[in-house]
């Protein structure tokens, strides 16, 4: 294995996973899997990048360190000779949050600093310019991040959000310095280390600044970042011999197919109503599962009874509905009860026949990976920017999982297709 991944979340690993597996135009990626948790055993000898999907992005920053320091020992292990530390393009995390430990951690475990920290990802409008970070026009924190349930973003200034959780001065490689290229960010990621500064927020406004991050970083040992981070490394491996450059086909699974939906972010809640417009679809209210009247085999029952018409189950509320929820009930406990009730169903829905799932927002999509013990999984076509065809060997089940401000309207068609092997509708 020549490059590990250490991703926060499920549907945050795909995405990197699919920018490893793409590369870039005519040059071809790597051989990617993805591993749900960190493996007991060692990875294949064919596999080139292995990316390690924990769910660390909301738990304590004491265990999403232990957790992210022993897949870094596993990848370490299987010889990776360099390594990603992966979270959202939205840098989903409080001020107490994991992010910034974990890459100090990482960091310091690497014995390296002047460490790229750049969760830019342009192709779904994320970008960064003198350390802030913008969604499409607007600054994080009034993009609607800042109404996120469980990790608000009140801050744009990714460089004063990274200070307050690590305990060296952050730096900064401004557009300038990396518009003039890789010799130029290498230089100023030198001087930054030389500094004592751990951690460097890079600015990229398009997917040429991150190829260029990406190639001046080629015998980094550590990065971390958005999956745009990843667009770059693949090509340093091809140039270099080590890697071949080739993607295997996907042939598609055809079958019995469900989407679930829990995820309430705008992007998700529009694509929830376009879908229902001509597909049947089931509601599930917070209070009905909180209280039992909803359970899992009424789901199930709903998308048996449809199988054939892209049946769609959702919980997906305004951010008002939301904090209401929690106000209720307890932030943590809808939270739990959601998740356990997504992840019981598709376990069922899956030992049932289902064959193709689609499940977006990225706390269920790691809680329905995590119930279906789906073994590695390989790398398929593109769904949509930053959102791969999954494939299951194991269970013999392909996968979209997204996380919730990914896809355009029609998402949920076009992932069933994909899926399938057809081109999209």
């Amino acid at each position: 294995m020549l490059l590990g991944v250490i991703a926060d979340d499920f549907t945050g690993a795909s995405d990197i996973a699919n920018t490893l597996a793409k590369g870039l135009p005519r040059q071809g990626g790597l051989a990617t899997s993805q591993f749900m948790g960190i493996p007991e055993d060692d990875a294949s000898p064919d596999i080139e990048a292995g990316v390690i999907s924990l769910k660390t992005r909301s738990v304590s920053s004491k265990e999403a360190v232990e957790r992210s320091l022993e897949a870094l020992h596993w990848l370490k292990a299987q010889g990776c000779r360099q390594v990603v530390f992966k979270y959202c393009s939205t840098f989903d995390s409080t001020p107490e949050g994991n992010i910034g430990p974990v890459a100090e951690a990482l960091a310091d475990a690497l014995n390296v600093k002047g460490v790229v920290a750049c969760p830019a990802f342009p192709a779904m409008g994320r970008t960064l310019y003198q350390g802030h970070l913008f969604v499409n026009d607007k600054l994080l924190n009034e993009s609607g991040m800042q109404n996120h349930p469980l990790t608000p973003m009140t801050d744009a200034n990714i460089r004063r959000w990274l200070r307050r959780q690590t305990s060296t001065e952050v730096g900064l490689v401004a557009t300038e310095t990396v518009r003039a290229g890789k010799n130029a960010i290498r230089t100023a990621l030198r001087a930054s280390a030389d500094r004592g500064e751990t951690l460097v927020v890079v600015d990229a406004v398009s997917d040429a600044d991150l190829v260029s991050i990406g190639l001046a970083c080629s015998d980094s040992p550590l990065l971390t970042g958005g999956s745009g981070i990843a667009l770059g490394l693949a090509s340093n491996f091809i140039a270099s011999g080590l890697a071949k450059g080739a993607r295997g086909r996907f042939e598609g699974i055809s079958g019995p197919e469900a989407i679930l939906a829990g995820s309430c972010s705008g992007a998700t809640r529009g694509q929830i109503d376009v879908h229902t417009r001509n597909h049947p679809a089931m509601t599930v209210s917070v209070d009905d599962v909180m209280s039992g009247r909803t359970t899992s085999n009424d789901v199930v029952s709903f998308i048996q009874a449809n199988h054939g018409n892209a049946p769609l189950v959702y919980s997906s509320g305004t951010p008002e509905d939301v904090a209401a929820a929690q106000a209720r009930y307890g932030r943590e406990a809808v939270s739990e009860k959601l998740e356990g009730l997504f992840a019981d169903t598709a376990r069922k829905l899956v030992d049932g026949g289902v064959n193709r799932l689609v499940v977006a927002g990225g706390e269920t999509s790691g809680a329905v990976a995590q119930a279906l013990d789906l073994g590695d999984l390989a790398i398929g076509p593109e769904v949509s920017p930053g959102v791969p065809v999954l494939v299951s060997r194991q269970k013999g089940l392909a996968l979209a999982l997204k996380s919730g401000n990914f896809g355009g309207a029609n998402f949920f068609e076009e992932a069933l297709a994909a899926l399938s092997g057809e081109s999209r509708p």
